[in-house]
């Protein structure tokens, strides 16, 4: 505990997510004063066409209760379909 999912599009470096997953790792464990071994991290690449339904839906619109930072977007109502 904690489990951490990051969702991005596709196209990013073995060695970049390895990076970020290494960094949120550090900040996490600073942050709630855990073991870095209690923390784990997964990355999920989502298709540019796949984001508004598969993320800005159902992780961000119908999930607001736990969202701690909101994006700075909002897809169209056609690509929420």
């Amino acid at each position: 505990m904690p489990h951490v999912i990051v969702k991005l599009y596709p196209g990013r470096s073995e060695d970049q997510k390895i990076n970020l997953a290494e960094k949120i790792t550090s900040v996490v464990s600073e942050s709630l004063n855990l073991s870095e071994s209690s923390i784990s991290v997964a990355i999920e690449e989502i298709s540019r066409d796949d984001w508004a339904k598969e993320v800005y839906k159902k992780d961000i619109i119908e999930n607001e209760k736990s969202l701690y930072k909101r994006p700075g977007y909002k897809p169209s109502e056609d690509e929420l379909k």
